[in-house]
């Protein structure tokens, strides 16, 4: 099913006269109204008027996260806040969010992209769908719900968490569609299992599953213990949040980016040189509808490729494959982005430790787990093993509240970790994508 055929299936013609001409509407707005943007685009020695082509899009400079943070929290906007009826946020290395800001148009857009998202996916609106994304700041939970409720489906808030409570309201409530991230649908699947669910007592025929990476064989694995067909979605808070593309059960052969709301491109990492179609690069989106807080040219570090031949169930938006991997150090843990800075920041401020860490990031029982190893000041070492416990939950708990995610903490005598003349090996990262 599709549903709006209109755009999901226009000529290509057509859809990239439409983005020309949202582009241009957008590089006007933003070069009036945002002062980042007029400063960047004069410094690279162009103004709008100068994008009279979808080719003359590389000719406008590039921004990273690193340029939202630096406009914390709202420099970005478009718009006056009291336009502003929604803000979000992800996680930054600084421990700063980078902040996304919706008008009543944007979150309109939104919910309709995530309907179209959602049916793409195998959804319809006769479906019960269990929501396991969290809720919150994190747009993973609203992005589904919003959709849900514009395709007409009925939707069950549960959110993340109490595992064995949402096993129960499966068996109970006869959801049809479970939403969350891979490794919780497989964690889900153990939990029922140990308390006698069989997934002849569930409902279940689709999942729809994202935020984190995952390999062919992790789908496997869901279809075979859930016995459902397993999808991917793809999204990002700065540039919309859930449903900017998503695969389709006919293919399965790369996700349908929604082209008439987001420009895709493929560069070099290294040199930013644009990459042609089938080529392997950074993923790069510009927004060309968003009205609280466009993004340009934005460089998301997610590395994949481009595919624009149209599929065989009949949409002829561009395909992005699955993302092999990125171009800088985050770890995504459960959905949640994490940076080694992030941890470091913590661990800075705590007495009786060394700047000397690594995180090592495991999965057992089918969830990831992080363990923080950091050395101990000699001094602390040879000091009561209370103390010791003590200081492991103490950082642990701070790593909680500052982060959102648990982690294990382990204090290792000094010069244990191996040392660098280069860069520090911050991350040793045992999962199997």
């Amino acid at each position: 099913m599709i549903y709006n055929i209109e755009y999901e299936t226009m000529p290509r013609e057509a859809l990239e006269a439409i983005q020309l001409r949202r582009l241009q509407a957008t590089l006007e707005r933003v070069y009036a109204t945002v002062p980042f943007y007029r400063k960047r685009f004069q410094e690279a020695g162009v103004v709008p008027a100068d994008i009279r082509s979808l080719a003359d899009l590389r000719r406008l400079p590039f921004m990273a996260k690193q340029d939202l943070r630096d406009n914390y929290p709202f420099g970005m906007f478009a718009v006056p806040m009291e336009n502003v009826v929604r803000i979000q946020a992800s996680s930054g290395t600084t421990g700063k969010p980078t902040v996304a800001g919706y008008t009543a148009r944007d979150v309109s857009t939104w919910s309709e992209l995530m309907a179209r998202a959602l049916t793409a996916g195998g959804v319809t609106r006769g479906d019960i769908i269990h929501n396991a994304y969290g809720y919150g700041l994190f747009t993973g939970g609203f992005g589904v719900h919003y959709g849900a409720e514009r395709l007409g489906a009925s939707t069950i808030p549960v959110s993340g968490g109490n595992t064995k409570r949402q096993v129960m309201i499966m068996k109970d409530f006869g959801p049809t569609v479970l939403t969350c991230t891979p490794s919780y649908a497989l964690h889900l699947a153990e939990a029922a299992r140990e308390l006698g669910v069989t997934p002849e007592d569930l409902r279940l025929r689709v999942g729809i599953f994202g935020a984190e990476p995952w390999s062919e064989k992790m789908r496997e694995d869901i279809e075979q213990r859930l016995h459902l067909q397993a999808v991917d979605i793809y999204g990002l808070t700065e540039v919309m949040g859930p449903g900017v593309s998503i695969e389709c059960p006919e293919a399965k052969k790369g996700l349908h980016i929604f082209e008439d709301h987001f420009i895709p491109e493929i560069i070099n990492p290294e040199t930013g040189e644009t990459l042609p179609y089938g080529e392997v690069g950074e993923l790069v989106f510009t927004s060309i509808t968003k009205e609280a807080c466009p993004i340009i040219r934005y460089r998301t570090r997610d590395i994949t490729s481009l595919n624009p031949e149209p599929c065989i169930c009949g949409r002829t938006l561009i395909r992005m494959n699955r993302v092999t991997g990125r171009t800088d150090d985050m770890l995504i843990i459960r959905g949640v982005n994490v940076f080694p800075s992030q941890i470091e920041s913590v661990l800075m401020e705590t007495e009786g430790i060394e700047p000397h860490y690594q995180l090592v990031v495991d999965r057992e029982n089918n969830l990831d787990i992080l363990t923080v190893r950091v050395e101990i000041r000699d001094i602390a070492f040879s000091d009561q093993v209370r103390r010791l416990q003590d200081l492991e939950k103490n950082i642990s708990k701070n790593i909680k509240e500052y982060l959102g995610i648990s982690a294990k903490v382990k204090l290792v005598e000094p010069k244990s970790i191996e040392r660098s003349e280069g860069k520090a090996k911050r991350v040793i990262d045992n999962r199997k994508f």
